[in-house]
């Protein structure tokens, strides 16, 4: 061709490929459609499941109530609920109330609000937080306690009436004596008294062998944080820290009962508290022991508990020597300790005869009788060590309710029934 090169001559003609027309894509809906149908299938799953877990975990509780009102503590709400869909099961009792009979004597127990919650898919175990104050009186008197705290739970394990394990835990517990002129009022005008309180207060136990038809045995812990005592006793008036570990053998089963009778049980059987460790720690002393304990035919304590102590010059003269040292000097001198009030009957009219003789003889009686006492307990026990101090390992005896540190009388122990 004309004008044309004769390497373009040459070339092969060029043929235009066409290509081939693609259909248009359909959506795919079947996945989606799927998808929808799978959530809506486990929503509807969850419901069902949820609801039925409601349904065990209230016929859980009402077990509990039927099981505590056998053993004579009846309880009531002014107003319940149920809720807490989708994850949780809780039942909310506002204004709790309990009539709780013991010795023949009956108590009213009111609370703000209980509230116990369940897992979904564990509807048995049940978790039971409980809204302070808390009263405690005779059945038609204004309240005589008073107990609050910052936080209050209450865990229970099993299937009712059998109880697997149980805890309770709180959080800056404190229980007041009401005054007499604050008794209409909770919580008193400063006329009461602190009974007990703590920084925090857990006790659990369950079953650590036999089951709860067949002798059961039963392994507790507790431990108390900065835990005061004062009206108890002297030595408890300062903070202490308290851990304990304890197995309780001899019941035959864990059905309700009063405690008289379960302890009549083991007193039968041959049971008793095996102390597999006790720690108690205060600011310049500490107690640590192990032992068992029983209960005679008359209900009360028998058993030996060794300690080892270190500050014992610091326990002894809160101990109550100078009311022994007191009671001494009433018989000698003819005189009546009881006819002192208050601390004055600890301490016996005969020491204040000797401070009215001789100002401060007393004290320096008391002081004399707690350093000889002192160093005839530390010959008496065996030396030993606590956390690389030294300590003195002592026989803490209970004998038909009577209890002696060494050769030392501390007191007698009421009669368990």
């Amino acid at each position: 061709m004309p004008g044309e090169s004769p390497l373009g001559m040459m070339r092969a003609p060029v043929q235009r490929v066409r290509k081939p027309a693609i259909p248009p894509t359909r959506r795919r809906w079947w996945p989606i459609l799927a998808t929808a149908a799978i959530v809506i299938v486990l929503a509807v799953a969850w419901v069902w499941l949820w609801y039925y877990a409601a349904s065990v975990a209230d016929r859980t509780l009402a077990g509990w109530v039927e099981r505590e009102a056998a053993a004579g503590r009846v309880y009531s709400c002014s107003s319940q609920s149920i809720g807490g869909f989708p994850f949780r099961i809780q039942a909310r009792c506002a204004d709790a109330a309990a009539q709780i009979k013991s010795n023949q004597q009956l108590y009213a127990i009111k609370a703000k609000n209980v509230v116990f919650a369940a897992e979904v898919y564990h509807p048995t175990r049940l978790i039971g937080d409980i809204v302070g104050p808390l009263t405690l009186a005779e059945l038609g008197q204004p309240p005589s306690f008073v107990a609050d705290w910052a936080r209050a739970r209450l865990s229970v394990r099993g299937v009712p009436p059998d109880p697997e394990g149980v805890s309770f835990l709180l959080d800056g517990p404190h229980l007041d004596r009401v005054g007499s002129a604050s008794g209409a009022g909770v919580g008193g005008d400063g006329n009461g008294e602190t009974v007990f309180k703590a920084k925090q207060a857990d006790l659990q136990g369950r079953i650590a062998a036999g089951s709860p038809h067949d002798h059961p045995v039963i392994e507790v812990t507790l431990h108390l944080a900065a835990a005061t005592a004062p009206t108890l006793h002297p030595s408890l008036a300062e903070p202490i820290e308290v851990e304990l570990d304890a197995v309780l053998r001899g019941f035959k089963d864990l059905s309700p009962k009063p405690w008289a009778e379960r302890l009549r049980e083991m007193q039968a059987a041959g049971g008793g508290v095996e102390i597999k460790s006790l720690r108690i720690t205060q600011t310049d002393a500490i107690v640590v022991g192990a032992g068992t304990l029983g209960v005679n035919a008359h209900g009360k304590l028998d058993g030996l508990v060794r300690v080892a102590i270190v500050g014992i010059e610091h326990i002894v003269p809160l101990l109550g020597v100078d009311r022994l040292l007191g009671r001494g000097l009433d018989r000698l001198s003819g005189s009546d300790a009881s006819s002192a009030p208050g601390l004055g009957a600890g301490l016996g009219a005969g020491l204040g005869a000797l401070d009215r003789l001789v100002p401060g003889l007393s004290g320096a009686i008391r002081e004399g009788a707690n350093a000889s006492l002192i160093e005839n307990l530390k010959k008496m026990g065996e030396p030993s060590t606590i956390d690389k101090q030294p300590a003195i390992v002592l026989p803490l005896r209970f004998a038909d309710g009577s209890i002696y540190l060494g050769m030392l009388r501390l007191g007698e122990a009421p009669p368990l029934f």
